[in-house]
């Protein structure tokens, strides 16, 4: 199967999935449960969450591996299932893409901040390490080192990628902050930062996800595209920003058609892949397909 970013450099605008959190909340997980562990413990549902976007036409699926390092699960005591719980998110989505769509795994952060001394490089890079390399076991052929935030995380986590795997890497930040020079994550990391930092540890392809709504995506991605023209660029958007409604839960406001407007703004910007991230679900992406299919005639 070839690769995602030669894909992206041949003309192709692939398909990513939607939003996975939300997904599960709305099959029963609950608040303080461990969404990973559901890889064990509800494996039927994780790789019905996969189908669901497989058929909604997605090329690209990926994990419910988002807080899988060691360190985050040791929140909840299951640390030292790190390498297990991984290796069944992987082994689940492949089960639903079969041999022939991509199984992009997903590595979040580890929950601990470097700056602060609470964690040190050497552990994160080793939880990263442990992560991918389970991921990879389980049939993933690549990971999004995603919802980032700080560079030095982020770097380690790729290194940690590419030094023990083969698998393909795109590095996605999540850009919180508009400045009048431009958007920032909530550490101030710039979009040209990002870029270099992470072209330098050797990501495959650069992307933005979570935070805010496709609107504000088109310019992200533009930003991203100014400081690495040559780069395959995923993005992830929000359905919008999130409300609180009367019950005390979250939603979000743009629907499929409202969502899926934005699709050839997005790729305009510069973007190669298009998903979706917190509040997106399987009719976001069917019409995020359908659009992209327009657009390719």
């Amino acid at each position: 199967m070839e690769r995602m970013a030669e894909s992206a450099r041949q003309g192709a605008i692939l398909v990513s999935d939607g939003g996975w959190g939300s997904f599960l909340i709305s099959r029963g997980l609950k608040e303080g449960e461990c969404p990973e562990l559901w890889c064990l413990e509800q494996p039927d549902i994780v790789r019905e969450i996969a189908e669901r976007y497989l058929q909604a036409g997605a090329d690209i699926v990926m994990t419910n591996s988002f807080g899988g390092t060691r360190i985050k699960l040791d929140q909840y005591g299951l640390g030292r299932r790190a390498a297990e719980i991984n290796e069944a998110a992987a082994r689940l989505s492949r089960e639903a893409a079969g041999p022939d769509k991509h199984v992009m795994a997903s590595m979040g952060p580890c929950g601990k901040f470097l700056m602060l001394g609470d964690v040190t490089e050497a552990e994160v890079y080793d939880a990263f390490r442990e992560q991918a390399i389970a991921l990879e076991r389980g049939g993933a052929d690549a990971c999004s080192v995603e919802t980032m935030g700080d560079i030095q995380e982020a770097t380690l986590a790729v290194r940690a990628v590419l030094e023990n795997t083969s698998l393909e890497v795109v590095a996605s930040f999540t850009f919180a902050v508009q400045t009048p020079e431009g958007w920032r994550t909530h550490m101030g990391v710039t979009t040209r930062q990002v870029a270099e930092a992470m072209l330098e540890a050797g990501a495959h392809i650069l992307g933005a996800n979570c935070s805010v709504g496709p609107a504000e995506m088109v310019d992200i991605i533009a930003e991203l595209r100014a400081a690495a023209p040559d780069t395959p660029l995923l993005v992830h958007p929000n359905a919008g920003q999130p409300e609180m409604d009367t019950n005390g839960g979250i939603t979000y406001p743009l629907g499929p058609d409202a969502f899926a407007v934005f699709v050839p703004r997005l790729i305009e910007a510069g973007a190669s892949i298009l998903g979706g991230c917190c509040g997106t679900g399987p009719d976001h992406i069917r019409h995020i397909r359908q659009t992209v299919d327009t657009l390719r005639r």
